[in-house]
């Protein structure tokens, strides 16, 4: 187990909020104009509108800048000086506006004294004397004052939509768990209980080719590079996958769902996905809509099943005693998976479209002192339920009879809603040449009210004050990679088979091995 910091990570780090006026070519005040978005979608009004907590991001600016460093967004480290430099303008023009009401009010109890005063009322249509003389020039500084105000709320607006945009671009802050770089932490390693009969080291891909399981180059044809076809034995165990890990979650009490595959673009965005990503790359498959449906709010291809899950609770208030709340779903994912490619990617490895089993839950929020201290020296239900995930997924993985081991993976290594995260890699013998053989199969995270707040989902605790839950996701069993590790680790050199795990062989119609199909 990594070792837990006595609090949080050394402040030294982080850039003092009293010294931001010392950093060079940073001024205090905003006097450019105010950018254009550069998000590639817009919120329509249907979408939840997030409440973010940009009075925190305010405060501690130097705390969110590192933390783009750390996690890779170094083109957002100036964002959060910018949020903090929009929040004094906006007070500035707050106080400025109170300045001209109080002059406005004071302005219109003069006309009104004029006007009626002394019994007289000004006729303003005659010719005016003094007086009306002096009420025009009041009634003109009240339209000069209202034109001000005006502007000035036009401002605030515009502040308001920029630091929405700034705040909403910004990665969750990293748990004070999470490694710091590019270096995870191995937990641990679990050693399957069969012995090594890959003595080749032969790769999934060269299995699949003999045993006639997969199909590469039809997919090519079809659909082109990173799409597959399982065959035969190979389609029967994607199935007893999914099966078995489902069996297992329905033995742990988690609530079964069933999500669509298309979501809206806003609700994968809230969640932490766009289109493209930092680097412009495209990361989920955007679907494009006729013309006639411009109008209508854009659709992307969920990339994992947290996307819909997360969204069944958009815009809801969850009850405290509702909570935690474990639901499980089996769905097609779809990703862009854009960027380069090499031998080590080839066959199931990275494919755009695969079935997995996602844990997804919404806990009661921890009670701790802030965002940046999460989880140490609180009541945490989302890490309970995280190690409930990472419990499972150890279950799941040493069922199958792999060898895999635990990552405590570091803040440069985070998706952008992601407090903390831990990764389980199983050995792959085709894979040798790469990372000595170690390869993602599953993944959990913490991402407290990060995805809460994007989505408007609220629980009401027993006071009846609102607060935002906290959301918890994993992988149960991702199916393309766990398939490749399985024939690569159950291959039989000698009698060019496959071993069946155990755990998968009620799915199977008792098989215990997968061996070349004779010829009829």
């Amino acid at each position: 187990m990594p070792q837990i910091p006595s609090g949080l990570r050394s402040t030294s780090r982080y850039v003092c909020l009293l010294c931001r006026y010392q950093q060079p070519g940073r001024s205090s005040t905003i006097t450019a104009p105010l950018r254009q978005s550069s998000r590639n979608y817009s919120r329509p009004s249907i979408a939840p509108k997030p409440t973010l907590d940009i009075k925190h991001i305010a405060k501690n600016p130097g705390l969110y800048s590192q933390n783009c460093v750390d996690r890779n967004y170094a083109q957002r480290k100036d964002d959060p000086w910018k949020i903090l430099e929009l929040c004094e303008r906006r007070a500035k023009l707050r106080r400025d506006v109170v300045g001209l009401r109080q002059e406005n009010n004071t302005l219109e109890k003069q006309v009104q004294k004029r006007r009626h005063g002394q019994g007289q009322r000004v006729d303003d249509t005659q010719t005016p004397g003094r007086e009306g003389l002096e009420t025009e020039e009041l009634l003109k500084q009240l339209k000069v004052l209202k034109v001000e105000v005006s502007k000035a709320a036009e401002q605030e607006q515009e502040i308001e939509t920029k630091l929405q945009e700034l705040a909403l671009g910004l990665p969750n802050l990293s748990s004070v768990f999470t490694p710091n770089g590019s270096d995870f932490e191995v937990v641990h390693v679990v050693k399957r209980q069969g012995t090594n009969t890959n003595t080749s080291g032969k790769s999934h891909v060269d299995i699949g080719a003999e045993l006639d399981l997969l199909d590469f180059t039809s997919a090519a044809t079809t659909s082109g590079w990173g799409w597959y076809y399982l065959k035969n034995e190979a389609a029967l165990l994607e199935q007893a996958l999914i099966q078995y890990a489902i069996s297992v979650m329905l033995n742990h009490g988690w609530e079964v769902v069933s999500p669509p595959s298309i979501v809206y673009s806003h609700i994968a965005a809230a969640c932490g996905f766009q289109p493209r990503d930092e680097n412009d790359e495209q990361q989920i498959y955007a679907l494009q809509q006729a013309d006639k449906d411009a109008a209508k709010p854009p659709l992307s291809l969920a990339a994992t099943a947290e996307i819909p899950l997360a969204g069944m609770n958009a815009g809801r208030t969850l009850d405290e005693a509702d909570l935690p709340l474990k639901t499980v779903a089996v769905s097609r994912c779809y990703r862009a998976e854009a960027g380069a490619r090499g031998v080590d990617t080839k066959g199931l490895y990275r494919v755009h479209e695969f079935t997995k089993v996602e844990m997804f839950a919404w806990t009661l929020p921890d009670n701790d002192n802030g965002p940046e201290n999460f989880g140490e020296g609180s009541t945490s239900q989302s890490t309970e339920i995280w190690e409930e995930m990472v419990a499972i997924q150890h279950e799941i993985l040493t069922g199958l009879d792999l060898t895999f081991r635990v990552l405590e993976m570091p803040a440069g290594d985070l998706g952008a809603s992601a407090s903390r995260k831990r990764d389980m890699e199983a050995l792959f013998p085709g894979r040798m040449a790469k990372d000595d053989g170690w390869g993602e199969v599953t993944s959990a995270s913490i991402c407290t009210d990060y995805q809460s707040r994007r989505l408007a989902t609220k629980v009401r605790i027993k006071s009846q004050e609102l607060v935002w839950p906290h959301t918890v996701n994993g992988t149960a069993l991702a199916v393309p990679r766990v398939l490749a590790a399985i024939m690569e680790t159950g291959w039989n050199e000698v009698e060019r088979t496959i071993a069946i795990p155990k755990v998968l062989r009620p799915w199977m119609r008792g098989q215990d091995v997968i061996r070349k199909r004779e010829k009829v």
